[in-house]
């Protein structure tokens, strides 16, 4: 019988940058019968061709792409809004992401909103990681990673590393985005470099990046180093789904979080 993927157990907004195209994909293959994702997107801070950000989480929060979206969200029956931008959160830090999540509740007529990095700091905490290997996608620049470091420790899951996926080429971080190297990177390369890289000490892999495409690898990887693995889309279904009281155990195939 044909289905239409109506949301009648659950419907989730994501919010997903411009030239994003993994966000959706991701949540899609995951989402269990019955769950529904409807998505809405915003410019980037980021002019093309610059590496400057500016004050991103001000301009995040502030961006009349998002209000639009959470507008338009706010008049749906949705459970939960998820913003999936990660550079975002880690930029801002913790109590912006705080805030920003409380203000975007409020604008979307008080449905519960979240960021992608609370997602994926709550998901750690379920698996029960407390010395994480964590990859970052190769568009992530210095001041990114470093941010991320600060982000997580600040959480109390302080990384044993921090690796940025490796592509090779000449092209810088943000460059390599504007190229569109998000709809190039494969599941086998991060799949080898993470199984290639992971310190002895980890105790589980943390993949960052809504842009970042990787949920075919988390199964493997658990599989094959034997600890879990978060990445931030799943992370950020699993935490709509616990919101909208649907058991994530309906997920299978996708990591141990979804029977934590």
């Amino acid at each position: 019988m044909l289905t239409d993927s109506w949301g009648w157990r659950a419907a989730f907004g994501i919010l997903v940058i411009d030239h994003d195209p993994v966000a959706e994909a991701e949540f899609w293959a995951m989402a269990p019968a019955g769950v529904a994702v409807n998505a809405a997107r915003f410019a980037s801070p980021r002019r093309p061709g610059t590496s400057e950000y500016g004050d991103q989480a001000r301009e995040v929060a502030q961006s009349p792409d998002i209000a639009r979206g959470l507008d338009c969200f706010g008049g749906m029956r949705l459970d939960a809004i998820c913003v999936c931008f990660t550079t975002s959160s880690f930029l801002g830090g913790a109590e912006f992401d705080k805030a920003f999540a409380e203000q975007a509740s409020v604008r979307a007529q008080g449905i519960p909103a979240l960021t992608a990095a609370q997602a994926t700091v709550a998901a750690m905490g379920a698996v029960g990681m407390t010395a994480p290997y964590v990859m970052v996608p190769p568009w992530f620049k210095d001041e990114i990673v470093a941010a991320g470091r600060q982000y997580l420790t600040a959480a109390g899951f302080p990384p044993v590393a921090m690796d940025r996926l490796d592509v090779g080429g000449t092209l810088r971080p943000w460059e390599l985005w504007d190229a569109g190297a998000q709809w190039e990177v494969r599941p086998e390369q991060v799949y080898h470099q993470v199984r290639r890289m992971i310190p002895a000490d980890a105790d589980g892999v943390v993949i960052a990046g809504n842009g970042l495409r990787c949920v075919d690898t988390i199964g493997p990887l658990e599989a094959d180093l034997g600890v879990p693995v978060v990445t931030s889309n799943q992370a950020c279904l699993w935490h709509c789904l616990r919101t909208a009281r649907v058991d994530p155990a309906g997920v299978s195939g996708y990591g141990r979080l979804f029977a934590a």
